[in-house]
């Protein structure tokens, strides 16, 4: 039987998930990606909080939209918004997506943003 893409996407990153949490010292960067936007938290999986979030359905983002620029723009503000929260290096949890396109270009704007992976 044929599994959706869907499915094989929650199947990968459920097995991800089984090794790569988020501490105090190393929160965990968890990134979603829709077919017109993109967000993404820094979570403490330890405490159960999130310490800071982007999302391009957000007002000031929106015009960025989902695309590479789009992603680009989220992951500079989340730097950010990660800094003020103290946070200098976490743990990339891609969220089952391939590192390719939209999510390797989030994560490089991450690391040129101060964020240790």
């Amino acid at each position: 039987m044929a599994r959706s893409t869907l499915e094989l996407r929650q199947r990968r990153h459920a097995r991800v998930r089984r090794r790569l949490s988020g501490t105090p010292e190393r929160p965990r960067v968890a990134v979603f990606r829709s077919h017109k936007h993109i967000s993404a938290q820094i979570i403490d999986d330890v405490a159960g909080r999130t310490l800071a979030a982007a999302s391009s359905v957000e007002p000031a983002l929106r015009s960025a939209g989902g695309n590479i620029e789009g992603a680009k723009k989220v992951a500079t503000v989340l730097a950010e918004r990660a800094k003020a929260a103290g946070v200098t290096t976490v743990v990339f949890d891609r969220g089952g997506f391939d590192y390719h396109g939209r999510i390797a270009a989030f994560a490089e704007t991450l690391r040129a943003g101060g964020l240790e992976f």
